[in-house]
């Protein structure tokens, strides 16, 4: 059976749906060596395909790895391209899961709270923050809901530091999330081509 296709697209696809696709491979050891495994949706554990992941490449869309099983532990975000040694990114021994992030169209909503359980001071953000204490002198985020799109969050101001993927959803403590040595600083939308 022949499949057809116009303009890159197999008919009755959509261009979001082939947009949205992501395609990342991991490799057992450094500079892309030993057993690979190809991914193209979240994993919630490598280690059943691989004893360990030290290298991967993005072909295309943008993921977040994580570097303890279901997305849990320091996490990173990948685009397009190589990287061939975790330990030149000073977060990783080993990647232990991965998310793939959709590609967002539309407005970008987040509220922000300075307690836990959306107490204390709120703001709502629509576009990137660099610091949330010049911005909103607030000194603080222990809690937000994601209302629309893709969100990194920063324990710096100026998106350094280590950071966390949030989606759209509710997110009551951060502490109970296992980030409780963690303060937030800074917010930017993800609008890369993903």
């Amino acid at each position: 059976m022949y499949k057809r296709f116009r303009d890159g697209l197999l008919i009755g696809q959509s261009p979001t749906s082939a947009s949205n696709m992501g395609k990342i491979i991991f490799y057992e050891d450094r500079n892309f060596g030993g057993r690979s495994y190809e991914c193209m949706s979240d994993c919630p554990e490598i280690s059943s395909y691989l004893s360990r992941c030290n290298s991967c490449r993005v072909d295309s869309g943008c993921f977040m790895v994580y570097d303890r099983p279901n997305y849990m532990g320091n996490q990173y975000f990948l685009r397009r391209g190589e990287y061939s040694d975790y330990s030149r990114m000073g977060m990783f021994e080993s990647i232990r899961s991965c998310r793939m992030i959709p590609m967002h169209r539309g407005n970008f909503r987040m509220r922000i709270y300075e307690r836990e359980n959306f107490g204390g001071q709120m703001m709502e953000l629509m576009d990137d923050c660099d610091s949330i204490m010049d911005r909103y002198r607030m000194s603080d985020c222990q809690s937000c809901n994601v209302m629309d799109g893709h969100w990194l969050m920063y324990e710096q101001p100026h998106y350094r530091g280590r950071m966390m993927y949030m989606r759209p959803g509710e997110y009551r403590s951060f502490r109970d999330m296992g980030y409780s040595n963690m303060r937030f600083m800074s917010m930017r939308r993800i609008m890369e081509p993903c």
